[in-house]
């Protein structure tokens, strides 16, 4: 499996979190249009949605942002931010469109600096799921840039790169519940 910042998506197959996973894929937080999830307040480029997820006892919050590539429209991604229920992660997820080379994986770039590549984990109907528990440098690195750019394989020789805005990360992200 892949790593963004020395993180493996495989810490997240076991025990709580792979419950907090299955509730919070819930159609709110995995549909492009989130149209279920109500906007709670808008941070730069960001958007705080929130929902309470089946079975769950309290509402779950999350930074949500939907970007396409500018040369491919069918090409998007909805990139989730959320703290965990019990407040110990924090989760970074990424949706892609179906029919990306999943075992190249998603690749990462901030302010031009390459992240790494993850592994996608599942794919739904509404796409392919690719997910880290963020550690503490890559938080500061989200905060702090002005740019994320995205890599996704079409085939393992093209990738398309599909910039998207850290405008209003940081304060979204100090406001998560």
């Amino acid at each position: 499996m892949g790593r963004f910042q020395g993180i493996n998506f495989t810490a997240l197959r076991t025990g709580a979190a792979s419950v907090l996973v299955g509730a919070v894929l819930s159609a709110a937080f995995v549909s492009p249009a989130t149209a279920q999830s109500a906007v709670r307040s808008k941070h730069g480029d960001w958007e705080m949605r929130c929902e309470t997820p089946p079975g769950a006892a309290r509402e779950q919050c999350a930074l949500i942002q939907s970007v396409a590539a500018e040369d491919k429209p069918n090409m998007n991604l909805v990139v989730i931010v959320l703290k965990t229920a019990d407040g110990k992660s924090r989760l970074f997820r990424v949706i892609a469109p179906l029919g990306v080379l999943l075992p190249s994986g998603l690749g990462l770039n901030i302010d031009s600096a390459d992240k790494g590549r993850a592994g996608f984990v599942r794919c739904l109907p509404s796409g392919c799921v690719a997910e880290v528990v963020m550690d503490d440098k890559l938080l500061e690195d989200l905060k702090v840039g002005k740019t994320a750019v995205f890599i996704l394989f079409e085939t393992p020789e093209q990738g398309t790169g599909i910039p998207m805005t850290l405008n209003g990360f940081r304060e979204g992200f100090e406001r998560l519940p």
